[in-house]
């Protein structure tokens, strides 16, 4: 059953990418969503699932918070590395064209986030039917934003066609195969929410530093920053509606 209801997710993913790729004469428009839905899907998902799954508190500090800086600092250290290396050989520093790298190390923690979200559709299968459904519901409603985010943070950052294409096949498959996993393997929640938590902070990293300046840089207009709060607001109907 779950690995059935994954296919949904599957479904989504692509449906987001192929959104993607059809906007691409209104790309400032695109990042500005982009990255609405990113902040809302780290801000009112993932970090406070993070939060009641990870549990724990090292020196006073909620281990998932800490995790949340430690992806932060560890994706602006992997942006400023790639970024020196490219300076290094004669490329402009911020020219995000130069260090497709970053684009598809981006990709890949996304695809990783979608292994988890099937994983997370078996496991809540394995408690009960309805709790299966509302985890489902959740995880196929922000697949759109994943499939979306997957094929433009790809493209930002200067890779080809086919490259961003495959990432975000590679992104519609993991769901179902992280669905599959749960047949055989047993993650344990704690460990489930300190990955939520690092992969939090990645993504809000690409998202405050690298997709939204990008978004408004050639065109700062009102209509980009009202795609920005329409994907934030988009997220938080998507939680409402699931019931968190």
């Amino acid at each position: 059953m779950a690995v059935l209801v994954a296919l949904g997710a599957f479904v989504m993913t692509l449906a987001g990418g192929w959104t993607a790729q059809r906007v691409t004469d209104r790309r400032h428009l695109v990042l500005g969503l982009a990255g609405g839905l990113m902040l809302g899907v780290v801000g009112l998902d993932l970090l406070p699932e993070a939060l009641r799954a990870a549990g724990r508190e090292v020196f006073g500090v909620p281990a998932a918070l800490l995790l949340f800086v430690g992806g932060f600092l560890l994706a602006h250290l992997v942006e400023r590395l790639l970024a020196g290396r490219q300076a290094a050989h004669g490329g402009e520093e911020h020219d995000h064209h130069r260090a497709p790298e970053v684009g598809l190390t981006a990709a890949a923690a996304m695809v990783g986030h979608s292994a988890m979200d099937g994983v997370a559709i078996g496991a809540a299968f394995q408690v009960g039917g309805g709790m299966g459904l509302s985890v489902a519901l959740a995880v196929i409603a922000h697949d759109f934003a994943d499939g979306f985010n997957t094929f433009t943070i790809t493209s930002l950052y200067g890779n080809a066609r086919r490259r961003a294409v495959a990432m975000l096949v590679a992104d519609a498959c993991a769901p179902v195969l992280g669905a599959l996993s749960t047949v055989f393997i047993h993650i344990p929640e704690p460990l489930l929410g300190g990955y939520l938590g690092l992969f939090s902070g990645a993504l809000l990293y690409l998202a405050a530093a690298e997709i939204l300046p990008e978004a408004h840089h050639d065109h700062p207009a009102r209509s980009t920053l009202l795609c920005t709060v329409a994907g934030a607001a988009f997220i938080w109907l998507v939680v409402a509606v699931s019931g968190g």
